[in-house]
């Protein structure tokens, strides 16, 4: 089998037990060459920690914080510097097994195979959101089409769509479609970025035998305290599933009324809860509203 150079990237943001373990784990994978951790601007000490390790193979870039797209549109860019064949790219909470890694190079052999997925657990169960098709004409039905969430999948299986929690990339993918948009911050970038790479005639591939436990988080909140928790994240969700529709979708409706329907029913939501939990509140309905005009509007970036 050729000998790849395989540099792993990992962006993190003040999640230093989750990325000590993240590193012992990708340490424990061979053949990666090197460790590439990309800290937006953690504040728990991850710098200092960092700085006090001596290995060779791990580098860290200190950055402001500028979300995980930004997180790893660096690092992608810092890796392809640094001279990589395939990029390994993930959050600081997946923790891939140590035969992980060994179960996605075979895959590295054929050209035309531009991204492997591994598999996914948390909690001991799978945990997927891959899917295989993409949906650009519908309005009623989700972007994301023949998901294999609930689906018994035992065999490489094709793909179009997965997660930044542990792709391996080939570097021509990043020459063909260039680095993932760091504007959309969090949020659809992985999407936007599998969605390119499907375009450019690359195959994407979900190998089951390729395990990477993710951390879980929220399993013991209520609703309303793990949605008050996230509440930051939905606007992101809202305006960059917009922007994935009005950008790629085939048809107005597809450009317009799906991030419509989509926003009004986290409009509906806050305005029926705002008065009973502190999950959402009435100010969050026009902020909403603006999330899916930014997105139509294809303004993207930091959300003030």
């Amino acid at each position: 089998m050729e000998k790849w150079n395989i540099i792993a990237v990992v962006v993190t943001y003040n999640r230093l037990t989750l990325l000590k373990r993240n590193i012992e784990c990708l340490r424990a994978n061979r053949p990666v060459s090197h460790i590439l951790v990309v800290n937006n601007g953690s504040t728990d000490g991850t710098a200092e920690w960092i700085a006090t390790q001596t290995s060779p193979t791990l580098t860290v870039i200190n950055q402001a914080n500028v979300g995980g797209s930004g997180g790893f549109c660096r690092g992608m860019a810092e890796a392809c510097r640094m001279g990589a064949d395939w990029i390994w790219c993930m959050d600081d909470d997946v923790f891939p097994r140590p035969d992980c890694l060994e179960h996605l190079l075979p895959f590295t052999q054929r050209p035309e195979v531009g991204i492997v997925a591994p598999r996914r657990l948390m909690g001991g169960q799978i945990y997927t959101n891959d899917f295989t098709a993409y949906n650009l004409s519908n309005p009623f039905a989700s972007l994301h089409k023949g998901k294999l969430r609930g689906l018994t999948v035992t065999a490489p299986t094709t793909i179009v769509g997965t997660a930044f929690e542990g792709p391996l990339i080939r570097r021509q993918v990043v020459d063909a479609v260039g680095l993932p948009n760091k504007q959309l911050f969090i949020f659809c970038d992985d999407t936007d970025y599998c969605l390119r790479t499907h375009r450019a005639g690359y195959s994407l591939l979900y190998v089951p035998d390729a395990l990477m436990d993710k951390q879980q988080f929220f399993s013991d909140d209520s609703w309303a305290e793990r949605n008050r928790k996230k509440k930051w994240k939905r606007f992101y969700q809202v305006r960059n599933s917009t922007y994935l529709n009005h950008h790629y979708g085939t048809n107005w409706a597809v450009r317009y009324l799906r991030g419509l329907i989509g926003v009004t029913g986290y409009i509906v939501t806050a305005a029926l809860t705002a008065p009973f939990t502190q999950a959402y509140s009435y100010r969050d309905i026009p902020r909403l509203w603006q999330a899916y005009l930014d997105g139509i509007h294809e303004r993207l970036g930091i959300m003030s």
